[in-house]
């Protein structure tokens, strides 16, 4: 394939042979001229100094180019982003240029906020006796995973995806490009709904079938409910059933939220001429797809683009690769002649994501087989259970762990597992007698 075609080389339709001689077909969707509703949330994921904060900065000049009201979050120390956009950011929305401002996530500033409603919600019930008051939140260390549930509640503020309605009073912007201080941040917040669900099931048994569960968790479910607000309710005449049915709904809403293209779109960034550097943005479309994330293109930076090898777009097929304009970074970017050097192809990848993903589980209930697709990852790193009477898989690879329902009709014994281009395909018979559902069984 020669240079010139790599970038449209995702509109192709290739065949991939399968070991044994089949082959399988693949059909990618290229993208549409036309300028459909872009993403409400916008990240870019990567290995560090492959140019995740110019893509950002870019990101957001070309959505609020758009006219679109646009918002550039960062969350790093790194003066990159100032530098390039050419105005301070601060802990607070600042207007850096029309239709875009700009704001810095701290999360041991942000702990100051959650826990001053707790405060006061702790004062009217006195759950603590005085003993939540005397918390200084300045004094505070960041708790592990704190940094994931702080950033959402931030976006949320941004985008109000908690609740379904639009609120006036509320600062929402259309397009709100994020950029974290790490891609492994990204993941643990992509998952973080996942986890909660779980770790909710558990709690909720603790509250309900042990004895100081029953006695401490109505007033620890009234301040933690009444502190967070969600959809502005509180939990005044509210039965705890009706508080745990509300905080489910909620994480359910978030979960579906993150997992939609056309809400959230993560992008690929990388420099193709080192092959570290493409190494590292395979693996973490893998491990977005674990966490339950969806990748929606792939950008080549680098100054020099047409010096790349050809191999490096047809390592991210079927998904669209593009470039992004190659930006110094010691001086403020003259941002009407980047927009101008802007691809068309590049436009339509940050514009238009809802078509652009390829499906990361399929079920066959003819063959009785579920396919995971998992790029990034080899047979080795690979590690497949099964558990909950068969009802459920469990995949393990990289840093995440993904459960997979099975549809009622495709529950059983895993009959046997195999690794075929970057596809797990797990097969599946029938069980004469269900697993245990404590049962946890390993397959690979």
């Amino acid at each position: 394939m020669a240079p010139s075609l790599l970038a449209s080389a995702a509109s192709q339709i290739l065949a991939a042979p399968r070991r044994g001689g089949r082959g399988r077909r693949r059909l990618v969707i290229a993208c549409s001229a036309g300028a459909g509703a872009p993403p409400k949330l916008v990240t870019f994921l990567g290995k560090g100094g492959s140019g995740k904060t110019t893509a950002a900065a870019v990101a957001a000049q070309y959505y609020a180019s758009e006219g679109l009201k646009t918002c550039l979050v960062i969350q790093s120390q790194d003066p990159t982003a100032e530098q390039l956009m050419g105005c301070k950011i601060g802990n607070s929305l600042t207007e850096c240029a029309a239709n875009l401002s700009t704001m810095k996530l701290e999360t041991s500033k942000m702990l100051l906020e959650p826990l001053d409603r707790l405060k006061k919600v702790d004062l009217q019930i006195n759950l603590t006796q005085g003993v939540l008051e005397a918390v200084v939140g300045e004094e505070l260390g960041v708790l592990p995973g704190m940094d994931s549930v702080c950033s959402v509640l931030a976006l949320q503020k941004l985008l109000n995806f908690f609740s379904t309605q639009r609120n006036s009073s509320q600062e929402e912007f259309d397009v709100v490009v994020y950029d974290c201080n790490n891609t492994e941040e990204i993941l643990r917040l992509i998952g973080a709904t996942e986890r909660a669900r779980s770790y909710l099931r558990y709690v909720k048994d603790l509250a309900e079938k042990t004895d100081i569960g029953r006695l401490a968790s109505p007033s620890a479910m009234r301040l933690i409910y009444d502190s967070a607000r969600p959809n502005g309710k509180t939990s005044e005449g509210r039965l705890s059933s009706e508080l745990w049915n509300d905080i489910e709904q909620l994480i359910q809403r978030i979960s579906v939220w993150f997992a939609d293209p056309s809400k959230f779109a993560c992008f690929l960034i990388m420099d193709p001429r080192r092959s570290i550097s493409v190494s590292s943005a395979l693996r973490y479309w893998g491990c977005t797809t674990q966490a339950g994330g969806n990748i929606c293109g792939a950008f080549g930076y680098t100054e020099k683009r047409f010096e790349i090898h050809q191999g490096v777009a047809e390592k991210f097929l079927p998904m669209t690769f593009s470039f992004l304009p190659f930006l110094p970074t010691d001086s403020s970017a003259d941002w009407s002649r980047v927009l101008n050097s802007l691809s068309q192809n590049a436009k339509d990848l940050l514009r238009n994501t809802s078509n652009k993903v390829y499906p990361s589980v399929s079920f066959d209930s003819v063959q009785k087989s579920v396919t995971l697709f998992m790029p990034g990852f080899d047979k080795s790193e690979i590690k497949l259970y099964q558990y909950r009477g068969g009802s459920e898989l469990l995949i393990e690879a990289g840093d995440q762990r993904r459960v997979v329902k099975l549809p009622p009709a495709m529950q059983g014994k895993v009959g046997g597992a195999k690794f075929v281009d970057r596809n797990l395909i797990v097969t599946i018979r029938s069980m004469p007698t269900e697993l245990p559902s404590a049962c946890l069984r390993g397959i690979i």
